[in-house]
């Protein structure tokens, strides 16, 4: 296999543009298959730019577009579709793509690892008992035997990814499925467009299943982008620390207990042990954040919580600019300037001692500057001509990794 090619380059600096310029040059020699995280900007931009990709459409598929997706594979056509069609790749689709020369440029990093859910310790133990599973390594292999049909109904789901060689058993009790990792052996190419990639979730499932990658940087040569040595240096963040009015003050001071920082002030764990007090406190100083440090109108603010606190928190004059956290590669919300990141980005522990258990190293600090990178970047300071913009970070944790990236410092936080 190829090595992966990691294009790791800030928000705005030409990484799509890129792309579609090299599929566009290469359309009569190369396949591409495209993933986009939205459909929307499928079919607002990369459509636009690149009509001889087709989408996958279920009407042409008897219903499904996963369907319809194996039509074109065996056409030969080049396809854009979306993070959530490709999550659906089995053993069906990876028989199809081999050797058809196929170029895959995944826009932004996909979900490669999930937690089986409403499967507990003991139904494992039932199914190691019973001999219709054994462990490899980890991983889940299912024993079909014809005579063992009487566990199709309730554990399909587990019989389904296990056949797949999708499953592997964490800590003999938790089922983790994991997108299968052979798919990527059957591009003659791999590009991924992301930035931070030694933060992501999909770097350290690269290293557990042992992918090889390498990194590149996006840079605009005259009127076209350019792949260069990967150069963070390069990414002129003096600029953006100039474009960022990060709020200093009391708001961001009476969350701490017995005026002590304890550092996991605003992670889920800790939003969801909060009293009401602390809650409507919270809700108090976005409102005073936005009404009177910012003086923005509604339409220009924008802000975020974990989503179980999205109702608790809204306020007059900033509820309709809720935007999830986890959202990036759009543009539809580059008018907002006035911004509130209310969150402390921890990576699930459970998935967490998944990679650290097989020795994967880990940077959660990273993951979480990562997260909060692109989310800032839904914003006016994504622009081409990039405009200044207010944020509230309450967390002291969030607020001390930007920083820290700003001043080209080392990403890591120490209370």
């Amino acid at each position: 296999m190829s090595k992966v090619k990691v294009i790791d380059s800030i928000m705005g600096s030409g990484k799509t543009s890129w792309a579609k310029e090299y599929m566009k040059k290469h359309q009569n020699n190369k396949r591409f298959i495209y993933v986009s995280p939205y459909l929307q900007e499928i079919e607002n931009n990369i459509l636009k730019d690149c009509p001889f990709l087709i989408q996958p459409d279920a009407k042409k598929g008897k219903g499904s577009k996963l369907q319809h997706f194996k039509q074109l594979i065996v056409n030969g056509d080049s396809i854009v579709t979306t993070h959530a069609l490709f999550r659906l790749f089995n053993a069906e689709v990876m028989e199809l793509l081999k050797d058809a020369g196929y170029t895959l440029i995944l826009d932004e990093v996909s979900n490669v690892i999930e937690i089986l859910e409403k499967v507990t310790k003991k139904d494992i133990e039932i199914l190691l008992d019973a001999d219709v599973i054994r462990i490899e390594n980890r991983k889940v292999i299912w024993l079909d035997d014809g005579y063992k049909g009487v566990f199709d109904g309730r554990y399909a789901n587990i019989k389904y990814h296990a056949q797949e060689g999708n499953l592997y058993l964490h800590r003999d009790s938790i089922l983790f499925w994991t997108f299968p990792v052979t798919v990527f052996d059957l591009f003659d190419e791999t590009y991924i467009l992301t930035y931070l990639f030694d933060g992501q979730i999909q770097r350290y499932y690269y290293d557990l299943f042992q992918v090889e990658y390498d990194y590149r940087s996006v840079e605009r040569m005259g009127k076209a982008y350019c792949l260069v040595d990967y150069n963070p240096s390069t990414e002129n963040r003096k600029k953006y620390k100039n474009l960022m009015n990060i709020y200093e003050g009391d708001l961001n001071c009476n969350y701490v207990s017995n005026g002590k920082v304890k550092g996991n002030e605003f992670s889920s764990t800790w939003m969801r042990n909060a009293d009401e007090d602390t809650i409507d406190r919270l809700k108090k100083n976005l409102y005073t954040y936005f009404r009177k440090h910012c003086k923005t109108k509604s339409n220009k603010n924008l802000w975020t919580t974990i989503l179980d606190y999205k109702v608790k928190l809204q306020g007059k004059g900033y509820t309709k600019g809720f935007l999830s956290w986890t959202t990036r590669a759009t543009n539809d919300y580059q008018d907002t300037q006035s911004l509130a990141f209310v969150y402390n980005r921890y990576m699930n522990p459970i998935e967490k001692s998944f990679f650290t258990d097989a020795e994967v190293r880990v940077n959660e600090d990273l993951l979480a500057l990562s997260d909060i990178l692109q989310w800032i970047w839904r914003s006016a300071i994504r622009k081409e001509e990039a405009e200044a913009i207010n944020i509230y970070i309450p967390s002291l944790r969030m607020r001390t990794l930007l920083y820290q990236w700003l001043n080209n410092e080392e990403i890591k936080f120490k209370k």
